[in-house]
């Protein structure tokens, strides 16, 4: 196993050296564009592409980005559906940072004449 396998492999989202500690008081958006996402269809085995668009008006916390590289990356050979990936990396993200608001847009390549776009926002909950 190569060594960026390994460190894929045994990422966890929910290690404390994965987030900083906001040092800014005022309200100010960070927006990450990860053009790389892939996961598995769960039911063909076949290779899903994504782009994810994530927004976040941090609280007290910020994502540290290789750690967001590394959890983006670790769908990459599970067998997870569009709709499924979407809300796994929002929930665990929002759990985690526990932003002012935070938004992701999930835009996955058509696949089949079928082009699925996934939105989940906080400010709709």
């Amino acid at each position: 196993m190569k060594y960026g396998e390994k460190e894929i492999q045994e990422f966890d989202i929910n290690a404390e050296e994965n987030f900083w500690p906001n040092e800014h008081e005022k309200n100010y958006t960070i927006n990450i564009e990860l053009p790389e996402f892939m996961c598995l269809c769960p039911r063909s085995g076949y290779p899903d592409f994504a782009i994810m668009k994530l927004s976040y008006v941090p609280d007290k916390k910020v994502i540290e980005l290789k750690a967001l590289k590394l959890y983006i990356n670790s769908f990459m050979y599970r067998h997870i559906s569009h709709e499924n990936s979407a809300n796994e990396i929002f929930d665990a993200l929002y759990s985690q940072l526990e932003p002012k608001s935070m938004k992701l847009i999930a835009d996955f390549n058509p696949r089949g004449n079928v082009h699925t776009v996934i939105e989940i926002d906080s400010e709709t909950f």
